[in-house]
């Protein structure tokens, strides 16, 4: 399907998406940086509590992406043409870059990458395991807005980091073109079977359930993140400011479902 030949509300929802994007990326950049925040890493890194919150962060990003790489690839199995199979194979690659980004730069500050990554395995393999698509178009859904609520939050994360580490998240964030894809896909389909919309709609809240669920259990368990969050290390976060976050989150979620055709 040709850019022309796509339904015009598909190219305007995937305009929307990458607005959305676009405004998230710009607000993290445009906040008045203070404290360690205004730090560049050598610097920052001098805290030991601080250092040890950034490699758990860069951690669980690393391995995010790497599984987002063979998710991918697997969902790509269960395309239904080889356009489609082509698509997701290129999103897998580019999955794929961001871990290998991630990978070097713990090894440039002098972390063992997997050792790194292994505090969050099972939390994600986890979530992985329990919201596991049956179909081609749960697999879209399922990327685009798990995918999503993670991206939120490490944005979040982002405006409290050091100028080095807030770079480099920010640009393993960037959007794959998995979201506009997904966008044309699902509303195509519930354009074609209205009664998809309320399967995928379901799907699509359990989604949000786990993921929030997932994100919680995994700074809940490590301590240099939940005092990156709630305060200590990194500047501007507490207890209340927490909430406000996940409300933020939620928020954007309900856009995105918006997007998709399907209720929140």
């Amino acid at each position: 399907m040709t850019t022309s030949d796509k339904p015009d509300h598909a190219a305007d929802t995937a305009t929307e998406t990458s607005a959305d994007t676009a405004d998230t990326a710009e607000t993290v950049e445009t906040v008045e940086h203070t404290g360690v925040a205004a730090q560049d890493w050598e610097r920052a890194s001098t805290d030991p509590q601080y250092r040890a919150a950034v490699v758990d962060l860069l951690g669980a990003l690393a391995y995010g992406e790497l599984a987002a790489f063979e998710r991918l690839a697997e969902d790509a199995k269960l395309a239904p043409t080889l356009a489609d199979k082509a698509e997701l194979a290129k999103m897998a690659s580019a999955e794929f870059h961001h871990y290998e980004k991630l990978r070097d730069r713990l090894t440039e500050i002098g972390e063992e990458p997997t050792r790194a990554m292994e505090p969050f395995v099972a939390a994600l393999d986890g979530f992985h395991k329990q919201t596991a698509p049956s179909d081609w178009l749960e697999g879209l859904v399922k990327a685009y807005v798990g995918d999503s609520i993670a991206s939120d939050f490490y944005r979040e994360v982002a405006a409290r980091l050091d100028s080095d580490t807030r770079g480099l998240v920010l640009a393993v964030l960037d959007d794959t073109g998995h979201g506009g894809f997904a966008v044309e896909k699902v509303r195509a389909a519930i354009d074609a079977d209205p009664r998809v919309g309320g399967r995928l709609a379901l799907w699509a809240r359990r989604l949000m359930g786990e993921a929030l669920s997932q994100s919680q259990r995994v700074v809940a368990d490590r301590d240099a993140l939940s005092t990156m969050l709630v305060g200590g290390v990194a500047d501007g976060f507490d207890l209340a400011e927490v909430g406000k976050m996940f409300s933020r989150i939620t928020e954007a979620h309900t856009k995105r479902m918006a997007a998709l055709g399907l209720a929140a």
